[in-house]
């Protein structure tokens, strides 16, 4: 609407105000016009796919793989007499570590050979009778009675047997104790677990129980890597997912594998969720305690990317230089995701298959700034 210039200034801004607000036009950037010198410096690529896969990186600590640790103490109680392993050392299931002095052992032996010698008494008790009932000397009252108490003399020497075996001693080591006929009250405390060595609490002549934990082995061959992820992102995590690990103490290595462990529960005070990496640890040199970094990795998606060098930061904001025709380029706001391998995946503001600059894109916003200034 034109509004003449000679009206009164009060009804000149009347009229202002009454009038509709102009409309701002969209006009994208003018084009740059680039010359054969500039031209020669310029690289011009496609906009392809390449195949991206999502990652989160959460810190991470190393720990003992729990299915591969034993406590290990005594069957009975007792004194200290020897010790064959220290801390370190690697042995297999079923090595020696120490030897008890046990009395309540010796007293345990010593009631089942009572139990021996008590069965063989009944058992010929039995034979007597039966051999009087047979010749109609005994009634058969007294022989139903004399095979009662060889049948409660089996159960005592069935029990002491299975108080022997609670205490420790295998079914050859009591067949011996029989046949011997002697009391041997040394109890071996045994490997239950092929590993190392990684706690030791005795000592010579130190009284110990069957509940104190007296050898700590572990098989050092996996350990776990252990991380918290947060609530906001307990969605990263699945069982089975493929992880990567990257050790601090370990520069330039990296270690592959797979959650095997994922929490039910959200932690109440630190809102986060435990999931595990088995980490195979052949060569021993991931020790527990390590501090780790552990990336989640989601399935590969095919995705359009452009380089880094192709990104031109203008008002805090990613454009590129896109090619709108032989020698002109038109400079086109985007939407990047993060970088990744020297590239960033397309969210918007770019097609697969449009031609864009990449080196000399410096260049090229240089020569838009100049021809702005004219």
């Amino acid at each position: 609407m034109k509004i003449p210039t000679s009206l009164p200034f009060w009804l000149l801004s009347l009229l202002l105000a009454l009038s509709p607000p102009l409309k701002a036009t969209d006009a994208s950037p003018p084009a740059v016009t680039a010359n054969a010198a500039l031209l020669a410096k310029l690289k011009i690529v496609v906009v392809g796919q390449t195949e991206l896969r999502d990652s989160l990186r959460v810190p991470a600590r190393v720990e003992l793989d729990r299915r591969r640790l034993a406590h290990i103490g005594a069957s009975v109680s007792g004194r200290v007499v020897e010790i064959r392993r220290s801390l370190g050392d690697d042995v297999k299931k079923g090595d020696l570590l120490a030897v008890l002095n046990s009395a309540e052992l010796g007293t345990a032996q010593s009631d089942y050979l009572k139990a021996i010698s008590k069965l063989k008494l009944r058992q010929s008790a039995y034979n007597r009778a039966k051999q009087l009932y047979e010749n109609g000397i005994i009634a058969v009252a007294n022989l139903q009675q004399r095979q009662n108490e060889l049948s409660e003399a089996e159960v005592d020497l069935d029990t002491s047997r299975d108080h022997l075996k609670v205490m420790g001693m295998s079914d050859p080591a009591i067949t011996d104790l029989g046949a011997r006929g002697t009391i041997k009250s040394l109890s071996p405390i045994t490997a239950t677990l092929t590993g190392t060595v990684i706690e030791r609490n005795i000592t010579l002549g130190q009284v110990v129980q069957p509940s104190d934990a007296l050898f700590t082995v572990s098989d050092l061959s996996h350990v776990w890597l252990v991380a918290d992820v947060s609530e906001r992102n307990a969605q990263w995590a699945r069982e089975g997912d493929d992880a990567e690990a990257e050790i601090a103490a370990l520069p330039g290595k990296r270690f592959v594998g797979r959650l095997i462990y994922i929490g039910d529960v959200i932690d109440p005070d630190t809102r986060t969720m435990t999931v595990r990496m088995d980490l195979p640890n052949p060569a021993d040199i991931i020790k527990p305690n390590m501090l780790a970094t552990l990336m989640i990795r989601k399935p590969a998606t095919q995705e359009a990317v452009i380089p880094l060098e192709a990104i031109v930061r203008e008002g805090d904001k990613d454009h590129v230089f896109v090619a709108i025709g032989k020698d002109q380029f038109a400079l086109r706001p985007v939407t990047l995701g993060d970088p990744e391998g020297g590239v960033r995946p397309v969210i918007s503001g770019l097609q697969v298959g449009e031609k864009i600059v990449t080196n000399g894109s410096f260049h090229l916003n240089n020569e838009r700034l100049r021809s702005q200034l004219e």
